[in-house]
């Protein structure tokens, strides 16, 4: 089984303004990551997975892959800020009327190829090439090798009660310290050594930049590597160390049911609501 994490860019971009980067990583079960880097589009996207997926492949990717809900939020979006708002983890609102929705395309492109949605009801798929929606966030205080089980690590959002001037110094801080605790995963189970590939060694090897595009970039690698590890996690332990989030909309129109597969704890498991 090979596993692949994407941290995609939701807008599907155009010929006039680009869609963002999005960050790639092949991920072997001996921790060794065969391809990383970044893409620009579905198009080069799609191309990428195609190269480096094998006959078993399971795929992890942040961005919504189903979204039926006519408003609102998602079911699984709402039970993210359920489980894990006491670690300061919540997610962005997803509905059908939402503008950004590149994680449906490359959804629905795939499944034209071959591959299968999983929504992780019946646990981890053993064979074939599958799909499945993930979240970072959830990874990171979901699980005790990484230590964060009382406040998600500030890589990302500013605190509103910081300035940006304040916060940026901080912010590269803070993302150095995860990818130290990332790279302690090369023994882990399951194990991920991003000195294994030179694009995810600089992360480690290297600090933070100040510049914001590129420190984008560097995030965009990092939250694709934590994808392909969940995805290692979640086909080693299934629900004995990931719970499923989601269900059928209360507005939806029925078929496949969006779904997110979260690393947890004890702690943030409570039952299907």
């Amino acid at each position: 089984m090979r596993f692949l994490g994407i941290d995609l860019a939701w807008g599907e971009g155009s010929d006039a303004r680009p869609a963002n980067r999005s960050g790639l990583v092949a991920l072997q079960p001996s921790g060794e990551i065969t391809a990383a880097g970044w893409t620009i589009g579905l198009p080069a996207t799609i191309e990428w997975i195609g190269r480096n997926a094998q006959e078993d492949t399971a795929l992890f990717v942040d961005a919504p892959l189903v979204v039926t809900n006519l408003t609102k939020q998602r079911l699984a979006e709402k039970q993210v800020g359920q489980r894990y708002g006491s670690a300061w983890v919540s997610a962005n609102s997803t509905n059908l009327g939402s503008k950004h929705q590149a994680g449906v395309r490359l959804r629905e492109q795939l499944e034209e190829m071959g591959w299968a949605y999983s929504d992780g009801l019946a646990g981890p798929s053993p064979t074939g090439r599958h799909i499945c929606e993930c979240y970072p966030y959830t990874t990171i205080v979901g699980v005790e090798e990484l230590g964060y089980a009382d406040k998600r690590p500030a890589y990302k959002r500013k605190p509103k009660a910081m300035t940006t001037r304040a916060f940026r110094p901080e912010q590269r801080k803070t993302c150095d310290e995860l990818i130290a605790r990332i790279a302690s995963l090369e023994t882990g189970q399951p194990p991920i050594d991003l000195m294994s590939h030179q694009e995810t060694a600089r992360l480690v090897t290297e600090r933070s930049p100040e510049d914001p595009k590129a420190y984008k970039q560097r995030e965009d690698l990092l939250d694709a590597a934590i994808c392909a590890w969940t995805a290692a996690l979640w086909q080693r332990d299934g629900l004995g160390r990931c719970q499923v989030l989601g269900g059928p909309e209360h507005d939806g129109a029925g078929g496949q049911l969006a779904t997110i597969i979260a690393p947890a704890r004890q702690g943030q498991r409570r039952d299907m609501a």
